[in-house]
């Protein structure tokens, strides 16, 4: 089965404010794939967290991956994820679906909490998006890391160790 390692993350400043997801794509030996980022305007953290893990997903699907183990340093999106805690925010329950139905088209699926020193690049490419905005919001131009390959100096590699009954979210028959 083809499968992907998803570190995923996004972030506001101010919340709302200038929001930007990132997501740090690895194979299972911790070789890059993708970094995924992309700038969202003004939204919530929490949104913003969402956009980070769809961004995974969308990648996941398109490159006909079939599992995906998704790490994340929101413990409010994993936790909703895995049906621990309801999607109370009407303007979340959107982002809770489509992340949902994408999980869904997938053959096997986790997603863990992991603390936020544990998730640098996907943080380094959710502040890459918000920074663009903040330049184009003063009239300059900001650079592309389009085609350019990121670099993973400093980046922990977390290689997924055997999922257990409480890691696993809501499981398909």
């Amino acid at each position: 089965m083809k499968s992907l390692v998803a570190f995923v993350d996004g972030g506001s400043r101010g919340n709302p404010g200038t929001a930007g997801y990132g997501a740090h794509i690895v194979d299972e030996e911790g070789k890059v794939l993708a970094g995924l980022s992309g700038p969202l305007g003004v939204r919530s953290n929490n949104y913003a967290e969402y956009a980070g893990l769809i961004a995974a997903l969308d990648y996941a699907l398109s490159n006909r991956f079939e599992k995906v183990t998704v790490f994340a340093d929101s413990e409010l999106m994993v936790r909703q994820i895995r049906g621990v805690y309801k999607v109370r925010s009407p303007n979340l329950r959107r982002s809770f679906q489509q992340a949902r139905a994408l999980i869904g088209q997938l053959k096997a699926f986790s997603i863990r909490h992991i603390p936020r020193a544990r998730n640098r690049e996907a943080d380094r490419l959710a502040n890459l998006a918000m920074d663009s905005q903040a330049l184009a919001r003063r009239g300059l131009k900001p650079t592309s890391n389009e085609g350019k390959k990121i670099s993973t100096k400093g980046v922990q590699k977390i290689y997924p160790r055997r999922a257990t009954k409480d890691d696993e979210g809501p499981r398909r028959g």
